[in-house]
């Protein structure tokens, strides 16, 4: 069992700035949805899509000759509710599941389940001892939403690691905004983005990772490895560098002159 620990990438990134880097056509955009694209809300299905937003990312993506990826925690069905009716490449529950091309076949990146009986007969019991957490089974992870009851941040977290520690598949415990997630070892947002990133139309490319929280920086990371480029999302609760954006609001903003900045005549080379 491994706990995700906090990254500082802040001497690897080649972006320590708060102003993006120049939008360039030869870009692949990987993009995080809740806390980046999406307002936090009281509870994961509460979100607000704004109604533009789907078509923008559309034509973001159709500008970079399909090089735009959606990666999340949630479920990519999930995802594919929220965006309806847009079907993008898409990697979801922290890469534990990926779609390689738009409108194609999602897939689970391991055929079996580290999340058997046995781990949920004892996510179970935590329930029942706590129903002011919110449990989110998604099928391959299990979020649990202390948003309710953050007094019991640690508790849940000890009772978490008793749980992996007698799991018959090794589990991590990664934590995000107001939630720890139970899921498999041997996948994660960068692991996506390496996939991503060996087969068109990411191929090639210059990868531009967006997010906000810890959940994002194996994603970070493998877009810097790529040759790329990691944009923080505010506020400054991982990396002690300077953010791109202070809010998915910001982001938004970003994205809507993003179409004007890919048509623009230098905007072939990043």
């Amino acid at each position: 069992m491994t706990t995700h620990a906090f990254i500082d990438i802040a001497a690897e990134s080649r972006t320590d700035a708060r102003v993006p880097p120049r939008a360039g056509r030869d870009w692949a955009l990987f993009l995080d949805i809740d806390g980046t694209l999406l307002d936090i809300a009281s509870t994961p299905g509460s979100v607000r899509v704004p109604p533009s937003l789907p078509r923008l990312v559309e034509t973001i993506a159709g500008l970079l000759d399909g090089a735009l990826a959606l990666v999340s925690g949630r479920a990519i069905a999930d995802i594919d509710r929220l965006f309806d009716p847009l079907a993008l490449p898409t990697a979801g529950q922290h890469g534990g599941e990926i779609r390689p091309r738009a409108g194609g076949v999602a897939r689970r990146v391991r055929a079996e389940s580290a999340i058997d009986d046995h781990v949920r007969a004892g996510i179970e019991r935590l329930a029942r001892q706590a129903p002011r957490i919110r449990v989110e089974d998604k099928g391959l992870s299990v979020a649990f939403h202390y948003r309710y009851a953050p007094q019991l941040r640690e508790w849940l977290h000890r009772h978490l690691e008793r749980i992996a520690t007698t799991a018959a598949s090794p589990l991590r415990i990664l934590e995000g905004r107001m939630v720890w997630e139970l899921l498999p070892v041997g996948h994660d947002k960068g692991t996506a983005v390496d996939e991503f990133m060996r087969a068109p139309p990411f191929l090639g490319r210059v990868p531009i990772f967006v997010g906000d929280d810890v959940t994002d920086e194996d994603g970070c990371l493998a877009a810097i490895r790529h040759g790329g480029h990691a944009l923080r999302v505010g506020p400054r609760r991982v990396l002690d560098r300077p953010i791109a954006f202070a809010d998915p609001g910001a982001v938004r903003h970003w994205l809507a002159q993003l179409p004007a900045m890919l048509l623009a005549p230098d905007a072939c080379r990043t």
